[in-house]
């Protein structure tokens, strides 16, 4: 009996200590796996879901002091001094390449936020990711974002495992998964004025600005940890699409009431394997103008409209 009651003090002692280590990888991040249920703003509804193909472009904001130390959506702390970034429909954790379509640095970004909800944006990064990506002066930057699946997967699998196991009280960990590179370098410290527009900041740690002419992307080290690329710069154009429809005669109607906001086309598309009618406005001038022209079209009451990089 002597035996068999030590036996069991050992094992609850084992799950103990496993539940609290785990409890506390858990409570350390503040973070969980989270995807969330439609939502409305300003009159838009978005519908967040799981995606592992999400590949877009359009423009790029950034957020900082506002909402620094403050909770993320899925419960992080942000901290505008790290790369990370708000979407508002991918799930969270999940990882995306983000090039500056402007002067092509490429960063691989963690999602853990909610946002943008201004009009015409499709992601909101941190000071931080701005800085190494080279728009933060400039406010705003024609992006593309791309799903990295793995990393996804793995960031996902990691957090569910966590949950997962604090719950059992098993003293198993999972930080052996492997872990996609984080971008990140410490700033100076916040202080009592305007962080985000602090002459004094340091500069994104970049060794060159010149324009890669060849097809292979440069590499720009920015710290042991902290990768940004580069590679070649193309034109691109901005427009305000109202819709795609698979219906010719749809998108004819749609361009025929929206003739009178601005030069609307109709351009035929072929997207995995359908045939669809996209109906646009633009090219547009400046990011300024596009914003302005979105909101025109959605006052006409296309909800659905969104700023596109092309």
């Amino acid at each position: 009996m002597s035996a068999c009651a030590e036996t069991q003090f050992i094992a609850q002692t084992v799950k103990s200590v496993g539940k609290t280590q785990e409890q506390k990888q858990v409570n350390a991040s503040n973070g969980r796996y989270k995807i969330g249920n439609p939502y409305e703003i300003k009159g838009v509804w978005y519908y967040p879901k799981e995606d592992f193909q999400y590949d877009e472009s359009g423009i790029s904001s950034w957020y900082g002091t506002k909402f620094h130390g403050r909770k993320t959506a899925n419960g992080e702390i942000f901290d505008m001094n790290e790369v990370s970034a708000a979407h508002r429909t991918l799930q969270m954790p999940s990882w995306v390449r983000v090039t500056n379509l402007e002067n092509g640095r490429s960063l691989n970004v963690r999602i853990n936020d909610r946002g943008p909800y201004a009009h015409g944006r499709i992601i909101d990064l941190s000071r931080r990711a701005s800085q190494l990506l080279g728009f933060q002066k400039q406010g705003t930057a024609r992006v593309r974002v791309k799903i990295l699946e793995k990393e996804s997967r793995i960031a996902a699998a990691k957090i569910k495992g966590e949950v997962d196991l604090a719950k059992s009280g098993s003293p198993i960990t999972v930080d052996s998964l492997p872990k996609p590179k984080v971008s990140s370098q410490t700033l100076p410290a916040l202080g009592s004025g305007n962080a985000d527009t602090t002459p004094q900041l340091a500069p994104p740690p970049v060794v060159q600005e010149t324009q890669v002419a060849s097809n292979a992307p440069t590499r720009l080290s920015t710290s042991d940890t902290a990768i940004v690329t580069t590679g070649p710069v193309s034109p691109t154009n901005v427009y305000i699409q109202a819709g795609a429809f698979g219906n010719f005669e749809n998108a004819n109607r749609v361009r025929a009431r929206l003739i009178n906001v601005g030069p609307v086309k109709i351009s035929p598309v072929l997207i995995n394997g359908q045939d669809l009618f996209r109906v646009r406005i633009g090219p547009m001038a400046s990011v300024g103008e596009a914003d302005l022209m979105l909101e025109r079209v959605i006052e006409a009451g296309y909800t659905d409209a969104r700023t596109l990089v092309d």
